[in-house]
């Protein structure tokens, strides 16, 4: 008998000793999880997932951009305490966790079908499905105001570009301008971030040795997160120079002009030189086209898992959703984050999962080692995420434990987007 005649039989042989054998010995296809959005929840998912599932879970993050600009922090680049290098982070490490990533935008979710369209027309088909999308902003909240005025009245509330026009305007300001910022109503992105902002910008202008500038917020809210600690600060650090007004005061924002950089409320006619616009927000696109919000405009969720209200088969972290007594903060998303990705585990590998557990701390900076924090643990109760303890740094408290705090902060930082991006 030829060889070549031997190596066919033994192969035939071969193939039928192989279907004799148990279906188990038969590879079995991962289970498929598609990621739609980078930022601080996303991200996190896709790592924790590939990282921790024993290669059993198939992990692809659908994200346009290839770096990430952080919005926390980004207020700290406004007031020159960081470069716009260290708040922007590649998504390149994740890949030696095992994560696929697709750098083009998702387009459409089929929920019935259980796939995700890319914008090139790809189709990835999914066993569970992660929307993180982060906010939409809702430019027409204020009249006057488009996505095209943002050019000349940045809102900067999504970091990159946005943060830079807002950083050249700020520094190219001459002693007696006026700078006006219209804060967001609830609920938004960072809670206390438009009043950072502002100590920031205050930072800045004081550094230059201004005395006749001011800042005008024009607040559609009736008080805001931290007030008394940022009152304090503006009053120690920056007196004279920031005026807030509720709408008691202001009577309501009436329309903004970007050629001309006025605004308009009940009480008044402010021509600035600066005008920094922070509209109403909403989940992203894709979670309302999913039908996954509700007439909120953000997705309600479920509080011991993260999953969608609308569907099982889908989670929702970070902005875009509806958490309770949780924050819009990177620290919210990424806590949400892993309990998600315990959670999604369990599902397609079988792991163990524990009660969901979730924590925030949300840092301030008003002046050079003054920082004050508030944050809190939560869980699920009643139907919600609830806070079960919360903290908040006290009024008068000492300027050594203010720049411990500071320190802390600083810290978080790096450890945050180390466990995020690295």
């Amino acid at each position: 008998m030829s060889t070549s005649r031997r190596q066919f039989l033994g192969g035939v042989g071969a193939l039928a000793a192989a279907s004799s054998l148990p279906c188990p010995a038969i590879a079995q296809a991962k289970a498929k999880l598609v990621v739609v959005g980078g930022g601080p929840g996303g991200a996190t998912i896709a790592k924790y997932v590939a990282k921790d599932s024993g290669g059993k879970i198939d992990v692809i993050l659908v994200e346009p951009a290839k770096q990430f600009t952080t919005c926390f922090h980004s207020n700290l680049y406004l007031g020159g305490f960081r470069d716009f290098k260290s708040i922007t982070h590649p998504y390149s490490a994740l890949a030696k966790y095992g994560v696929k990533l697709n750098h083009q935008a998702a387009t459409a979710v089929d929920k019935s079908k259980k796939t995700v369209r890319l914008a090139s027309g790809t189709v990835l088909p999914y066993d569970r499905l992660v929307i993180a999308p982060g906010i939409d902003l809702k430019f027409d909240s204020i009249p006057g105001y488009s996505e095209a005025a943002s050019a000349v009245m940045p809102h900067a509330w999504k970091a990159g570009p946005q943060t830079q026009l807002l950083k050249k305007q700020l520094d190219a300001l001459k002693d007696g301008d006026l700078i006006v910022m219209i804060a967001p109503p609830n609920p938004y992105r960072c809670p206390p971030g438009p009043y950072e902002r502002i100590s920031m910008m205050a930072h800045v202008l004081k550094a230059k040795g201004h005395k006749k500038s001011k800042i005008v917020i024009l607040d559609p809210k009736p008080n805001f997160s931290k007030q008394g600690l940022f009152v304090e600060g503006w009053e120690k650090h920056y007196p004279g120079m920031v005026e807030w007004q509720d709408p008691k005061v202001h009577g309501g924002i009436k329309s903004v002009d970007a050629k001309t950089r006025i605004v308009r409320t009940d009480l008044a006619e402010y021509k600035a030189q600066l005008v920094n616009v922070i509209p109403a927000q909403m989940a992203g696109k894709i979670a309302r086209d999913a039908g996954l919000a509700n007439d909120s405009g953000f997705c309600p969720i479920n509080p011991e898992n993260m999953k969608s209200a609308m569907d099982a088969n889908i989670y929702v972290v970070g902005d875009a959703c509806i958490a309770g007594d949780m924050p819009k903060s990177a620290f919210s998303a990424n806590s949400q984050a892993k309990v998600a990705a315990l959670m999604i585990r369990g599902e397609l590998a079988g792991a163990k999962t524990f009660p969901a557990r979730y924590t925030n701390t949300c840092w301030s900076l008003i002046e050079t080692d003054d920082t004050v924090k508030v944050g809190g643990r939560y869980e699920a109760k009643d139907g919600k995420i609830a806070a079960v303890e919360t903290f908040i740094s006290k009024t008068g408290e000492s300027a050594d434990l203010r720049k411990q705090t500071q320190v802390e902060n600083m810290g978080w930082y790096s450890g945050i987007t180390a466990d995020i991006f690295s």
